[in-house]
């Protein structure tokens, strides 16, 4: 059985090869990503820094409790927003929204809430299904990822409660 640092640290480096792999989609496969794509690339990140408190941390409840929770948030959060890319590949083509202007001129022309209300909400360029994989699309597998992350540390969480506190 994995120990909380352990699983923590295989958790990190999950997110870490995430990033890679996308990165690599990105510029190696010239795959361009979407407003949405951007959102759950930053929650990855953040789960992965949060699983990397807790294992450098991991020896106390504290602690994990509060990166497993952290982690948790991250992971619902980017699951959410997963679910909403998802939701706007499988809308009819006359329901999905107008494609935007370019996101660094979204952030160079309007003010901030603005553009993270489009980073967030997405448009019609995150419509579009440029890559399947087992009949799943990216955000889907995206989706995937990030319940099973919320899983991995919840069950993170149920297991702080055998450390000695401090």
């Amino acid at each position: 059985m994995f120990s909380i640092r352990h699983c923590f640290a295989y958790t990190a480096i999950f997110c870490a090869l995430a990033i890679v792999a996308a990165l690599i989609m990105q510029h190696q496969f010239d795959m361009e990503p979407c407003p949405l794509c951007i959102s759950q690339r930053i929650f990855i990140i953040l789960v992965g820094i949060f699983a990397l408190l807790g294992a450098i941390t991991g020896k106390r409840r504290l602690w994990v409790f509060i990166s497993a929770s952290l982690a948790t948030v991250s992971a619902i959060i980017g699951g959410s927003i997963s679910a909403r890319h998802v939701w706007l590949q499988n809308l009819p083509e006359d329901e999905v929204p107008t494609c935007g202007p370019g996101l660094s001129y979204m952030f160079e022309t309007r003010p901030m809430l603005d553009a993270l209300s489009l980073l967030f909400s997405g448009d019609g360029n995150c419509a579009e299904i440029s890559f399947r994989f087992l009949g799943l699309s990216i955000p889907a597998w995206t989706f995937v990822c990030f319940v099973a992350l919320a899983a991995i540390m919840i069950w993170q969480m149920t297991r702080s409660r055998n450390l000695a506190l401090s």
